[in-house]
């Protein structure tokens, strides 16, 4: 779980930043902070891995905040002002992102983060925990049979259930450990664990007959 706060003194902006993390389960939102000062107490007082860090402030500006830390956690700059984007990659920022931020380009920073939270060797989980109806349901990767996506949602098939969870397949499959996981269409990625049969063109889970895409078929070699 990445540890994150939200540094902007416009309650609005804050109120979308902690929308957008609510979407992602690999992110636990511990604080929000108006100003440089506040958040300056917190990382004393809390662990924090990841801020969401605005630039025009008052009192001190994010820019000069982060140059203050001796040993920052990642930042990733949220501002209005694309002027100041070179001197906020000059920081070792994770990205910068331009206000209004969409969704799209919000999970685009979750994805770099990602990377970095995940050094190789790290041992994995066998479970995932995602977001269903406001709750956060722990899914055993065992019992996750597939996955499909259904718009701007995606469908967990499960031997215990289907549960509907609000995220794209991109990110899933970056969430999801491989190869315990294989994304084999656009809107398909299986456990090859529970394939019954499968040809070039087709594979089956359970009841399910999933269609392989063209660009997913390399991805088959793994499941034998």
């Amino acid at each position: 779980m990445i540890r994150c706060i939200i540094i902007d003194d416009e309650p609005l902006a804050q109120e979308v930043l902690e929308n957008l993390i609510s979407r992602f389960p690999a992110l636990k939102l511990i604080g929000k902070c108006n100003n440089a000062i506040a958040a300056f107490e917190m990382l004393h007082n809390q662990a924090i891995d990841l801020m969401f860090l605005d630039i025009k402030m008052p009192g001190i500006n994010g820019l000069d905040f982060i140059s203050s830390l001796k040993e920052p956690p990642a930042v990733i700059f949220t501002t209005a002002f694309a002027e100041h984007a070179v001197q906020g990659f000059e920081l070792d920022a994770v990205d910068y992102l331009l206000k209004p931020i969409s969704y799209e380009r919000f999970e685009k920073s979750i994805h770099k983060i990602l990377k970095i939270f995940k050094p190789e060797g790290e041992v994995q989980k066998d479970y995932t925990y995602f977001k269903i109806s406001g709750r956060l349901i722990k899914v055993p990767h065992a019992e996750l049979m597939y996955a499909q996506s259904v718009k701007d949602y995606i469908m967990l098939c499960t031997t215990t259930g289907n549960y509907l969870t609000h995220m794209t397949m991109k990110y899933l499959n970056e969430l999801l450990p491989s190869p315990v996981f294989l994304r084999v269409h656009r809107s398909y990625l299986v456990n090859p664990s529970h394939i019954s049969r499968f040809d070039k063109n087709t594979i089956q889970v359970g009841a399910e007959v999933i269609p392989v895409g063209e660009n997913y078929r390399g991805n088959m070699e793994k499941i034998t």
